[in-house]
């Protein structure tokens, strides 16, 4: 009897065991790191949106605002930055667009807008509902806090 083809037909594999301990070690490790990104997720929607708001659409509309003496009135909103505005009082000079896109937080809502502001006076309010979407809450995102 030949020994060398008795070792080839030999089958090489995990058990069932082990394959569980392994799914067993994944999972653990899932729901050790899951719940730290997704609050790491949230965090980053909310830097996003408060980039937005200091950042792009305020530049955007101090540009608007150079080209045209004045920002857009509540009216014609953060729209005016996208399109030329038909209502008066007309942009004078557009120059636009003044963003790329529509005006949507992080989660996919329009930005607060208002000018004057309430809060900013001889300026404009802008302002993210933030996660939970409901105005005047502690997690609201705005350009006057």
């Amino acid at each position: 009897m030949n020994t060398h083809y008795a070792s080839r037909n030999t089958q090489y594999g995990f058990t069932l065991i082990e394959l569980m301990i392994v799914v067993i070690i994944i999972a653990a490790l899932s729901a050790m790191v899951v719940p730290r990104l997704s609050n790491r997720s949230e965090q980053a929607k909310i830097t996003v949106a408060e980039a937005d708001i200091n950042s792009n659409i305020s530049l955007a509309l101090k540009l608007y605002k150079l080209d045209n003496g004045r920002y857009p009135t509540t009216a014609q909103g953060l729209k005016a930055l996208l399109t030329k505005p038909s209502s008066t009082p007309a942009p004078r000079n557009w120059n636009g667009p003044y963003l790329e896109g529509e005006p949507l937080d992080p989660w996919k809502v329009e930005y607060g807008y208002k000018s004057p502001g309430a809060s900013n006076t001889t300026g404009y309010d802008l302002y993210s509902l933030g996660p939970d979407g409901i105005e005047d809450s502690a997690d609201d995102i705005t350009n006057w806090k």
